[in-house]
């Protein structure tokens, strides 16, 4: 399996990552192209024109292709850095796994509250389990993952997963199989890489992810 968790096709390329001379599947990386003026841009979706500039999906990663200049060898021009490169683009995989959650949610394979989601993971109608990463500890030890791998998505801050679901915050939320569950488990894995949350919804030292305690779920 990728490390989104969508099984790998055979016939799909391999991207090398700049920073780290790495190579693997796009889903553990961002693709950037050089837009019309010049100017360095994140292709979230993978559709933009152009060569496809790529980066391992790490915060410090990107940080240090723009420190040391690496988008202008990769390109083989001069290119122009956006001061705001690194903000912009973890906003841009936040956005993007918060609309595909919403399209999942307007879909009914989606749902959202406490008991909802326990419910639906206890009787195994849910094979995701969905935690705000600022949502206090011991409300998330309440509901447990499915079983399985990729089971657990933690990336994202509760006014976020409010977003997807038209609410001010999501504490806890769930997705049935099928449909977008593995687009969306795929681009989440990328977002907990860029800002260094793990399984359990915390932050490295280095990390961004929020960490405000006791939200409510509405």
């Amino acid at each position: 399996m990728t490390r989104g968790g969508r099984k790998k096709q055979q016939s799909e390329p391999e991207r090398r990552c700049i920073v780290t001379g790495a190579t693997g599947s796009c889903a553990g990386m961002i693709r950037f192209v050089v837009g019309p003026e010049g100017e360095i841009t994140p292709d979230i979706a993978g559709n933009l024109p152009g060569r496809g500039i790529w980066v391992t999906s790490r915060r410090e990663m990107l940080q240090k292709a723009v420190d040391k200049r690496l988008f202008a060898r990769a390109a083989r021009q001069a290119v122009v850095i956006p001061d705001d490169l690194v903000v912009r683009t973890e906003t841009l995989l936040a956005r993007r796994v918060v609309s595909l959650l919403s399209l999942a949610r307007k879909s009914g394979q989606a749902i959202a509250g406490f008991e909802k989601v326990k419910e639906a993971i206890t009787s195994g109608a849910a094979d995701v389990l969905l935690q705000a990463c600022d949502g206090s500890e011991g409300q998330k030890r309440k509901i447990r993952p499915p079983k399985g791998e990729n089971s657990l998505v933690s990336c994202l801050s509760g006014r976020e997963l409010g977003l997807a679901f038209g609410r001010e915050n999501v504490i806890h939320a769930a997705l049935a199989a099928g449909g977008l569950c593995d687009r969306i488990v795929e681009e989440a894995s990328r977002l907990a890489g860029f800002r260094q949350i793990g399984a359990l919804g915390k932050a490295d030292a280095s990390g961004t992810g929020p960490e405000q305690e006791g939200v409510k779920d509405v």
